[in-house]
């Protein structure tokens, strides 16, 4: 499932794109991806305005319209989803769901292979997150230590399971909450209110940078540095740092990749 860094490269991908094009034409290929918002809604709100700016909660995306009145196209890309701009049709995509037409002869398709994004019109950024009942954005400046240790004071959750609960810290999936704990030598099923005040504070540091490297390198594993865990999580992958072979753990249903060498579980 596209994670903060790979929804953060996408934003950017379409603010460098997208931005101050009249939408001429909106076609809609799967109509089940859309949540709460009819075919002619989307049509209506959209055709004749243009993609003024994006920001960014957790895995959702928001594209802020044009005109007297606030609203935001909402992206969410399932578990394979994407976008591509381009201008000749042969080469629209496949698994275009949603296709915007620019009257510039540009084209921007929200791709979902498996059809299990979300896409809608809502008015209120604020009120959309609270409906939803996200937790803060990670990379939120406002998410300073303090408030980490407000989140995860006295739960007995393991570490992972708070990582990835969206309710509680919105933006980190299976592949980067394995990457912060290996980062942090903390295993994923040790319970987050047993780290010490010192590892606890290496947490909260290595999820942000964690997260911040990734964007850097446009969330592409084939970019990452030689030291991330993420490209050797398969069936025989190695530990980047001690060479010992990864293990696999289940958590919250999630299949965990960690090192036995460098992550020892505490009681």
């Amino acid at each position: 499932m596209p994670e903060l860094p790979d929804v953060e490269t996408m934003r950017r991908y379409l603010q460098a794109t997208s931005l101050h094009q009249q939408i001429e034409e909106v076609d809609v290929r799967s109509e089940q991806l859309l949540a709460q918002t009819a075919v002619e809604e989307l049509k209506e709100r959209l055709i004749g305005h243009s993609f003024n700016s994006t920001r960014r909660h957790g895995k959702w995306l928001f594209v802020a319209l044009d005109g007297d009145a606030e609203a935001f196209l909402v992206l969410h890309f399932g578990m394979t989803g994407g976008l591509k701009y381009f201008e000749n049709m042969e080469e629209d995509p496949e698994y275009d769901r949603i296709l915007f037409h620019f009257a510039s002869g540009y084209h921007l398709a929200y791709i979902a292979m498996r059809k299990l994004g979300e896409v809608a019109i809502v008015d209120d950024v604020e009120a959309f997150v609270g409906k939803k009942d996200l937790g803060p954005d990670v990379l939120d400046p406002d998410l300073d230590l303090s408030a980490f240790k407000e989140v995860v004071d006295d739960r007995r959750v393991m570490a992972k399971a708070l990582l990835m609960d969206q309710h509680e810290l919105a933006g980190i999936g299976n592949v980067y909450a394995d990457e912060i704990l290996f980062q942090a030598q903390v295993h994923p099923r040790t319970r987050i209110n047993r780290l010490s005040e010192e590892t606890l504070e290496q947490l909260f540091g290595k999820m942000k940078s964690v997260l911040q490297e990734a964007i850097e390198h446009q969330a592409h594993p084939d970019r990452f540095p030689a030291w991330f865990l993420v490209p050797h999580r398969h069936g025989d992958g190695t530990c980047p740092r001690c060479g010992a072979g990864l293990e696999r753990v289940k958590v919250s249903s999630r299949t965990s990749y960690f090192c036995p060498n460098c992550q020892h579980k505490k009681a």
